[in-house]
């Protein structure tokens, strides 16, 4: 998580410099800040940037790199009755209980017009765990 910004007091402390010069130097923009009331609030990547100090490398570059794939799709399910997407839910939604902390997240949600006897299926996780649902589904709509 990153730092918090630091004040134009704080700046100017650690800079050694008059809080009205640290303004000055917001204003004219030659030290980005970002505004929060009548307060300026300077983030560090800023005043390293600022001072001449190595900014640190994005996040990307420092998380290790580990690449992860994220499918999401919709499913629409027409004519089906209240106890049969009862069912589906059920279904879907255990299956994505018991999941480990190393285990990449799985999100199921379901919405059921009543009216029009329709149930929409939204899955968002891996493209093995979405495409394993999407079989279930498949099976489970043919019953």
């Amino acid at each position: 998580m990153s730092q918090p910004p630091y004040s134009v007091q704080q700046v100017a402390d650690l800079l050694g410099l008059h809080v009205k010069t640290v303004r000055a130097y917001v204003r004219d923009g030659r030290l980005k800040a970002v505004r929060i009331g009548k307060q300026y609030r300077i983030p560090r990547e800023e005043l390293d940037a600022f001072a001449g100090r190595p900014v640190a490398p994005p996040a990307a570059e420092t998380a290790g790199r580990h690449r992860r794939a994220e499918a999401s799709c919709v499913v629409r399910v027409d004519a089906i009755s209240r106890e049969a997407m009862d069912r589906l839910s059920t279904l879907l939604m255990a299956s994505t209980i018991g999941r480990g902390p190393d285990e990449e997240r799985l999100r199921v949600e379901t919405i059921y017009d009543e009216e029009r006897a329709e149930l929409k299926i939204i899955l968002i996780g891996s493209p093995d765990d979405t495409a394993e649902l999407l079989r279930l589904v498949g099976v489970m709509v043919k019953e």
